[in-house]
């Protein structure tokens, strides 16, 4: 038996050192994998584990140092490896146009899973990922969760013994992400070793063990609860705010004795530089009600603690931006406008006389599971699809009639990267920036702005598709907001971006509000909910609640509990219509 079975360790990492050109991805990273846990990665944009993960799979070869799967170099002991080892990356290679079986068989083809064992693991996997319904559905026309749970059956094929995930719930809401951890911790169970690479935090926490990265270089390796029981007395959260819930998060963030903070429905959540000291209410201008409490810390609270704090509340876009003005004409209480808003496909309704209301300076969220209808309902608000019946209406034009009128009032941010992945930064820049009519000096002091509001500077002659993700979604937004619309659509905009780039995003949305825009957001981020004026819950197609952040919480409560979190909220109210549904069904 080899020293690393003995030791219970599927992985060992020795002084391992990558770089690529004139970047350093990985700096002497030392650290160890067991068998029959969950090891979850988890760090900011750029901080390598994408590297280490391809490091590991034999994609890449080690600038330095060495790598021990299951006793076997990824590089020199390939072909004995590759049998043993399962890898599921970022954009997996699902097959679109073929069916989920087609795509089944081709992955046991280059497996070489043949025979008996090839049926027997079929019928298994199906089993396991409750895809044996949807075995003749085309890949392509799956939910975000179903291509999932189809990428980890495809990856499973052949037994291995390591399975490396590499960001597998990113796009995937909350139901799925539950549905899909289940199964992966039910192979952990049965003595698999699996590395999980997460931009969730809540993910991260139920991991056996987590290494924590950052510009390549390992922080911390250690069970996820070791490292929250540092930030005791450290979490807290301030209610009875009285006034804007926004400002005050920006006088928090301000604070010499806070280093993060989000909005919790009509709460913050801060982050305390030292346990018990903190920042007088008074200079938070949140009312003589405020008060403190202490709070359970949470994983990323420590993340956060550990890369130095948040990035503060205050945005460089929103300074730079002028006030959203409406027209006389539009009333401010109907800027973006759904009435019985239907789209039918065939036979299939994916929007079902959806009504909604937002006013001006307002955050409208639409939630919702994947493939309840919520892109479907934002494309006919953009303009990007016309109803079956009833309409959309955004600052009083009617899209059905004015489409292309309507959209120049409004920037959009799609769901994909959507802008042209072999064009420079520059050029898309300047090419969005024509698109909404802006020319000669005034295009020029445009894009300079945008260049150097979202530091852009040194990726200007990068193609857009080889940007890191946290830029490619900068570099998406300064697109959409250069014609400085009134109006924000934004589709899954932080989709896979770490909680820094996160609250980065969100501090410029805020501030953008601040001067009158309004938004209206789709999201899997339960917390990114919270930043919600009003949310929408979209399931079947159809709205099942609706109202504030803390109106959907209380509605999911149950008698006993006093305080649930937003996506216990969501699952709930999903199940529930769930159960109403099929009790409708038995009774008639």
């Amino acid at each position: 038996m080899d020293s690393n079975r003995a030791s219970g360790d599927a992985i060992t990492i020795s002084a391992l050192q990558h770089q690529f050109a004139d970047q350093i991805a990985l700096r002497g990273l030392n650290c160890s994998i067991r068998r029959g846990i969950i090891t979850g990665i988890v760090g900011p944009d750029g901080a390598g584990k994408t590297t280490l993960m391809r490091l590991m799979a034999g994609l890449l070869k080690a600038t330095s140092g060495t790598i021990q799967v299951e006793g076997l170099s990824p590089i020199n002991d390939a072909s004995a490896l590759r049998p043993q080892l399962g890898y599921m990356p970022q954009k997996f290679g699902l097959y679109e146009d073929l069916t989920v079986q087609e795509n089944l068989n081709l992955y046991a083809d280059l497996r070489d899973v043949t025979g008996a064992a090839r049926q027997q693991s079929f019928q298994q996997l199906l089993a396991f990922t409750d895809l044996a319904r949807f075995t003749d559905r085309p890949a392509g026309k799956l939910s975000g969760g179903m291509k999932q749970k189809l990428g980890l059956a495809c990856t499973l094929l052949g037994s291995p013994r390591v399975l490396l995930l590499d960001e597998p719930s990113v796009g995937v809401d909350p139901i799925s992400r539950r549905e899909l951890w289940k199964m992966v911790g039910e192979l952990a169970q049965q003595g698999m070793t699996v590395v999980w690479s997460t931009s969730y935090l809540d993910e991260a926490e139920l991991c056996g063990e987590v290494l924590l990265m950052n510009e390549g270089k390992l922080e911390y390796q250690g069970t996820p609860g070791a490292l929250i029981e540092r930030m005791r007395g450290r979490s807290v959260q301030l209610r009875g705010i009285a006034g804007n819930r926004r400002h005050v998060l920006q006088q928090a963030l301000r604070a010499p004795e806070v280093i993060d903070g989000v909005l919790q429905g009509q709460a913050l959540r801060l982050v305390l530089k030292e346990a018990a000291v903190y920042p007088p209410i008074n200079v938070l201008n949140a009312g003589e009600h405020a008060h403190f409490i202490e709070v359970t810390p949470r994983l990323e609270d420590a993340f956060i603690d550990i890369l130095g704090g948040g990035p503060g509340g205050d945005s460089v876009l929103a300074a730079h931006m002028p006030e959203a003005r409406l027209d006389p004409a539009v009333d401010p209480d109907a800027v973006i406008e759904a009435h019985q808003l239907t789209r039918r496909f065939g036979d299939f309704i994916a929007t079902d006389h959806v009504d909604f209301r937002v006013k001006r300076g307002e955050i409208f969220g639409l939630l919702g599971p994947n493939g309840a209808g919520k892109s479907t309902t934002f494309k006919m608000m953009c303009g990007l699809l016309r109803p079956t019946s009833g309409w959309a209406k955004v600052m009083g034009i009617d899209l059905k009639q004015s489409a292309s009128q309507a959209r120049r009032q409004l920037g959009y941010m799609a769901q994909k990267f959507a802008l042209y992945g072999n064009l420079s930064v520059q050029q898309n820049l300047y090419f969005f920036s024509g698109i909404y009519g802006l020319r000669n000096q005034a295009q020029r002091n445009m894009v300079d702005d945008m260049v150097r509001v979202f530091n852009l500077q040194p990726y200007l002659n990068t193609p857009a598709g080889s940007l890191p993700l946290g830029f490619k979604q900068r570099l998406a937004l300064s697109c959409a907001i250069m014609h400085q619309p009134p109006l924000l659509f934004l589709d899954e905009p932080t989709s896979g971006v770490d909680p820094i780039t996160r609250r980065e995003f969100w501090t410029h949305i805020n501030g953008l509000v601040d001067k009158g825009v309004t938004v209206m957001v789709t999201t899997h981020f339960m917390d990114e909910a919270e930043y919600c004026d009003r949310i929408g819950l979209i399931y079947r197609g159809r709205t099942i609640a609706a109202g504030t952040p803390d109106q959907l919480k209380q509605l999911a409560t149950l008698p006993d509990e006093t305080e649930i979190t937003m996506e216990d909220a969501f699952i709930r109210l999903v199940e529930r219509d769930d159960a109403q549904r099929r009790s409708s069904n038995v009774d008639h």
